[in-house]
């Protein structure tokens, strides 16, 4: 084959010119094709009218699956928005299945006449709605047919959120003692810390929900928390206290040596996004908590 020379110039700058282009326009189209993807979720509904979706080969025979509840937004978004559901892919492969519920104020949580997402929380705390219980009650709904209909294993269950899903989650898990792990990413641990809060009409309503106060509940189940060192949108400083506070519900003055399963990652991150390997590393987390969930 012949042996291209290449001139001074091209050998020097103009060649890591051409490679950068190269790397730009690779991520480009990485990206775009990325954006154009979406997440396989079956979508289900119980008998009571609860929507939710699964991600991952649903077993069809006598044996139910290690099971974890995704949180984060709608449904819909959670199909497009692949970076929230990257744990349940990674432990799909490892025989687990995955559930989507749409959030309070997301997808067909959305009411007529209220503001979406987060403004909507603060809306329905300051009209006296208990949107928390009722997602609750939902999320637990959805349990209990999966369990009924042999699809989970009732002593495999766990459940991760990542920023308000993460809230969601940790207090799903203290609603409800059959969640044997509660995971977050880039957690909101505290309404107040969040903007939309800021003025709230109802500043000690909003407090009351901090997922530390939940700390005796989630005393002694495993708890997994990771976040970026300085993540303002949420806090880091209040992610920190909240598994702090869990650690102290735990500890036994009787049993100084005893092992208090909480684990805590701060780790640099740009603002509130999940730290590097997030996903990564809490799917391994999961699979050495319930030993056996491999296919």
């Amino acid at each position: 084959m012949p042996r291209y020379q290449f001139p001074a110039l091209l050998q020097t700058s103009s060649v890591w010119s051409v490679l950068a282009l190269v790397c730009i326009l690779h991520v480009f189209w990485s990206n775009s094709a990325n954006a154009d993807e979406t997440r396989e979720i079956q979508v289900r509904q119980t008998s009571d009218n609860v929507r939710y979706g699964l991600i991952g080969e649903v077993p069809s025979g006598n044996v139910p699956a290690p099971t974890l509840f995704v949180f984060a937004h709608g449904i819909e978004d959670m199909r497009r928005q692949l970076v929230y559901s990257e744990v349940s892919v990674i432990l799909a492969k490892q025989g687990w299945i995955s559930v989507v519920v749409d959030p309070p104020c997301h997808g067909e949580d959305v009411r007529a006449g209220e503001p979406p997402q987060l403004d909507g929380w603060r809306h329905r705390i300051e009209h006296e709605d208990d949107f928390i219980s009722a997602f609750n009650a939902k999320a637990r709904s959805v349990l209990d047919v999966l369990i009924k209909d042999g699809v989970t294993d009732p002593e495999r269950v766990a459940v991760c959120g990542t920023s308000r899903g993460g809230f969601l989650a940790y207090h799903f898990a203290a609603s409800d003692p059959r969640i044997k792990a509660a995971c977050g990413i880039s957690p909101v641990t505290r309404l107040t810390a969040l903007r939309e809060f800021s003025t709230t009409s109802q500043l000690e309503k909003a407090e009351q929900l901090a997922v530390a106060r939940l700390a005796s509940k989630l005393a002694g189940r495993a708890i997994w928390l990771s976040i970026g060192n300085n993540d303002e949108r949420v806090n880091t400083d209040d992610a920190i206290a909240f598994t702090r506070a869990v650690v102290r519900a735990a500890a036994q003055p009787d049993k100084p040596n005893a092992v208090i399963p909480v684990t805590l990652l701060v780790a640099p991150s740009q603002g509130h996004s999940k730290i590097d390997q997030a996903h990564e590393l809490l799917a391994t987390w999961l699979i050495n908590r319930f030993p056996g969930a491999t296919k």
